[in-house]
């Protein structure tokens, strides 16, 4: 099992406690076919609508939705938004809710219009003011009765007046006390407000607004996320930059790495809530015990499904595990498997709309020319199975004196190429089981073969894959390298 795997194995028995900003996202949902005779508009036609919970409510949701235990602490009115809410939170399996109410406020609601797939409208109906002394007493007592057993905290800021600084102070002082880890989703431009906290997670706007500098490269990120350390004395940094990816400071406090990841994006449909999940993850891998880069590899996962979905999404712990079998450079031992395993993992791989690369043979002894093979193979696709035959394979084939190098040695070699994803053994004359199986997109072969002449052609071009003869380096042959060493052999007796 991968680490990333053995961290996402780990969410189940970690409770995060997110303390925010709650309000409810209602998306209506219609169609748009023509422009208003009365002004230059869209005319929408409603078709239904829905409520999931946003803010920090999307945070717990995605904990809890990811297999992690949230308990959820907020303010809502006494209203009918305010009660769609509770009862949104009540409804979510794995989540708690602990939220105060107060008559004197209105409940967040944000309203989108969607058509087509593109929101075109958002009504938003809020109340940002500071919350009264007996909700701030009432928010403190509930801080204190959910970090008992914590293993972190969420402060999740949208600025509507529930993270002041006497709660975000009970937080971090609870978190203290328990030894929990305190992960911020910052807003506004002064962020000491968080100092003490381990982990600030802000997107690249509200990075330049706190740093005063710009994050529109690797490099100046690296300098603001620098700069919050200094202002906030967090131990890591994690500056969300959209397609840009991640800038991670890791050690902030000490040697000051500096990781940049770029995105997971498949294809953006909605970035509502992205960050939300960004927050939830990296809060339930650190938890786990994730070094922070780890953790936030695993949260850049995570978004990338999260934008890939309409509307405020939450990610399911399922999706994270398909998203890191499909993103994952194994080891080498862990590249060597059977057919059955290579058939799921290539699934997974096609789920995240990754090109599968196909390619078979002996490779009794690497040479310049299986390298160069290898390397052209891989450039057709995203992964790259390489299927070998085995010791009895090759007897058939080639005599009873090959092969030079039995099958687990020819693997080992194989898998400890960099452009190899995977490596199969099948015992068959030809890979035609093996094709049939895993069903690769491209099919690759030396361009000594005829196209009539590659097995499985007829397969992979029946179901609309491609078959390639990719040029081989002239000199280099397996045979001509044993019968050479063969000859030597007999020279020097």
């Amino acid at each position: 099992m991968s680490l990333e795997h053995e961290i996402v194995s780990a969410f189940p028995s970690q409770r995060i406690v997110v303390l925010g900003d709650v309000m409810l996202d209602r998306f209506v949902f219609g169609d748009v076919q023509r422009v208003s005779p009365e002004a230059p508009i869209p005319i929408f036609r409603f078709g239904h609508d829905d409520h999931v919970l946003g803010g920090a409510g999307n945070v717990a949701r995605n904990v809890a939705r990811m297999g992690g235990q949230a308990t959820l602490i907020g303010v809502i009115g006494k209203d009918v938004t305010g009660r769609a809410l509770a009862a949104a939170a009540t409804r979510e399996a794995g989540l708690t809710p602990s939220l105060a109410t107060d008559a004197r406020r209105r409940t967040t609601l944000k309203t989108r219009f969607v058509a087509q797939g593109q929101q075109l409208l958002r009504v938003d109906e809020e109340a940002a003011e500071p919350l009264a002394p007996d909700i701030s007493q009432d928010l403190r007592q509930r801080i204190e009765i959910a970090a008992d057993g914590a293993n972190a905290i969420v402060l999740s800021d949208y600025a509507k007046g529930v993270l002041t600084e006497d709660s975000i102070a009970s937080a971090l002082s609870a978190a203290r006390r328990r030894g929990a880890i305190v992960v911020v989703d910052p807003k506004g431009r002064d962020f000491r407000r968080y100092a003490g906290a381990t982990v600030i997670t802000p997107n690249a706007s509200e990075a330049a607004q706190a740093s005063g500098i710009d994050c529109d490269s690797d490099e100046s990120a690296s300098r603001a996320s620098r700069a919050i350390a200094d202002i906030t004395g967090c131990s890591a940094v994690v500056i969300t930059r959209g397609a840009r990816g991640m800038t991670v400071l890791c050690e902030a406090q000490g040697s000051g790495r500096m990781v940049h990841l770029p995105t997971e994006v498949r294809q953006v449909y909605d970035v509502s809530g992205a960050g939300d999940t960004v927050v939830a993850a990296l809060a339930l891998a650190l938890a786990s015990g994730a070094p922070i880069d780890k953790a936030a590899q695993i949260a850049n996962l995570a978004a990338g499904i999260a934008v890939g979905k309409v509307g405020t999404a939450a990610v399911e712990a399922a999706e994270l595990r398909r998203a890191i079998n499909a993103s994952a450079v194994l080891a080498h031992d862990e590249k060597i498997v059977g057919l059955e395993t290579a058939v799921s993992i290539a699934r997974s791989w096609r789920l995240h709309d990754k090109r599968v690369v196909l390619t078979n043979g002996c490779f009794d002894l690497l040479h310049p020319g299986h390298i160069g093979l290898l390397q052209k193979a891989k450039a057709l696709g995203d992964k790259l199975i390489v299927a070998i035959n085995s010791d009895e394979s090759i007897k058939r084939l080639k005599g009873p004196s090959r092969p030079v190098q039995n099958e687990a040695a020819r693997a080992v070699v194989m898998a400890s190429i960099a452009p190899v994803d995977l490596v199969v053994i099948f015992a068959e004359d030809t890979p035609i089981e093996v094709i049939e199986a895993i069903r690769p997109d491209v099919l690759v072969k030396g361009a000594d073969y005829e196209l009539d002449q590659v097995a499985g052609r007829d397969i992979v071009e029946a179901y609309g894959g491609r078959v390639a003869l990719v040029p081989l380096e002239k000199g280099h042959s397996t045979t001509d390298a044993i019968r050479k060493a063969a000859a030597a052999s007999v020279e020097t007796r």
